[in-house]
Order: C-alpha cells, then sequence, then structure tokens
C-alpha cells in the first residue's frame, strides 16, 4: 500500500525507574516499555492506533486542525524537521514522520 501523505510528531522518552516512558506530544498519547526500543515501538503502535481511531469516527481533520498537525503530501526531508520547546538533559526527543495511507486521504 502507497503512502499519501505524512505527519510529523514529536517523540519524547525518559526513564522512569527500570522503565522508558514515551509520549507524544501532538497526540498526547503515552506508552512505556523496558527499553527504550521497546517504548518507540509501543508508541508508534498508539499512534497508528490514535490516528486510525481518529479517522473511524470522522475526526481526524478537525483534530489536525485544532493541534496544528501539518498533513505533507511528500516525506519531511531531515531539513524540514524542526524541534521545538524545552529539552533537558534526561529526555530523549525524537522526530517520527508517521506515514497516512489510501484510507486516510480525507485530510
Amino acid at each position: 500500500m502507497k503512502a499519501s501523505g505524512y505527519v510529523m510528531v514529536t517523540l519524547k522518552f525518559r526513564k522512569e525507574g527500570k522503565r522508558w516512558a514515551a509520549f507524544c506530544e501532538e497526540l498526547g498519547t503515552a506508552s512505556f516499555g523496558r527499553s527504550i526500543q521497546e517504548a518507540l515501538k509501543n508508541i508508534k503502535e498508539a499512534v497508528l492506533l490514535h490516528l486510525n481511531t481518529l479517522e473511524d469516527v470522522g475526526e481526524i481533520e478537525r483534530f489536525f486542525r485544532e493541534h496544528n498537525i501539518t498533513f505533507h503530501s511528500h516525506k519531511p526531508k531531515r531539513d524540514e524537521i524542526k524541534i521545538s520547546g524545552p529539552i533537558d538533559t534526561e529526555t530523549f526527543i525524537y522526530p517520527y514522520i508517521h506515514p497516512i495511507y489510501e484510507e486516510l486521504t480525507g485530510v
């Protein structure tokens, strides 16, 4: 299946005890894992589920508009990625470019 576009979200990771907490800044979605790799896998799945649910209930366009999430018709290049906000020494930030497939083309 070919991607019809992309959205870029900011994933933040922070060590909390023996686990890594993961948070998607734009969607408000959170997850965790025993390792940062597991937390990354879990938050990517949570982002996908969140976007699919927004599409299923017909709210994706409104949500993107209200949360300033831009739908890109092409995959953003490295130099188009900008990270904003305070960054501390205990938080790892990862810009994530999520593909949007044919069924989410209403945005």
